[in-house]
Formats: C-alpha cells, sequence, structure tokens
C-alpha cells in the first residue's frame, strides 16, 4: 500500500489536472461544499455560504469516520448533520492529517462530477 504523502500527491496532482492548479486545503473544501450541495460553482455566494460550504464539507469528509451523520436537507436544500462522536486529535498537525486521509478517501470515490 502506498504512503501517505505519496497518496496525497496523488490527489493533490489529480486536481491540479483537472482544475488547472493545485487547490489549498480551504479550496479542496470549498470545492467538496459545493458537490454536496449540488449547486454549480459559478453561483456567488456570500462569505457566510462559503464557510457554510466548507462546514458541510468537514461534516461529509467526517461522517466517512463516523464522526458526522447526515439529517437532510433544509427547504433550500442545504444538507445538515449532527455529530455522533466527538473527534479526538490532538494539534493543528493531526487535524489537517485527518483531513487529508478523508479528502484522499472522497477523491478515491470519484464523487466530484
Amino acid at each position: 500500500m502506498e504512503n501517505f504523502e505519496q497518496r496525497w500527491l496523488d490527489t493533490e496532482n489529480n486536481l491540479s489536472a483537472r482544475f488547472g492548479k493545485t487547490p489549498d486545503m480551504e479550496a479542496i473544501l470549498f470545492l467538496i461544499g459545493v458537490n454536496e450541495l449540488g449547486r454549480l460553482p459559478r453561483v456567488k455566494f456570500s462569505k457566510e455560504q462559503k464557510q457554510d460550504l466548507m462546514h458541510i464539507a468537514v461534516c461529509t469528509l467526517l461522517s466517512q469516520l463516523g464522526y458526522y451523520e447526515a439529517l437532510g436537507r433544509d427547504e433550500d436544500g442545504w444538507p445538515h448533520f449532527v455529530e455522533v462522536a466527538h473527534v479526538e486529535v490532538k494539534g493543528l498537525g493531526e487535524q489537517e492529517r485527518l483531513l487529508k486521509e478523508c479528502v484522499i478517501r472522497y477523491f478515491d470515490n470519484d464523487v466530484i462530477a
């Protein structure tokens, strides 16, 4: 099995090839959030909506590990989640690695249209 660093580099390379540049983690979360919302990225989002999209992405990613569960969508079509287990991570490095592992898994499933 490939090591974590190589899998992350492969994911970054795939995103770079697909979108023309390598996105940072914030851009990746935004992309996942827009994908989960199901709206075109050409739509203008407010600053608050962009934060909400990144929150949707984090919940979606962590739901892969059983930390969150989807509750459904509100009347505007925005997904909502409930925390079902507390995420125990120590420090930013561990948090970043956990998110990266979830991002790798998300894109391995080729869910971006």
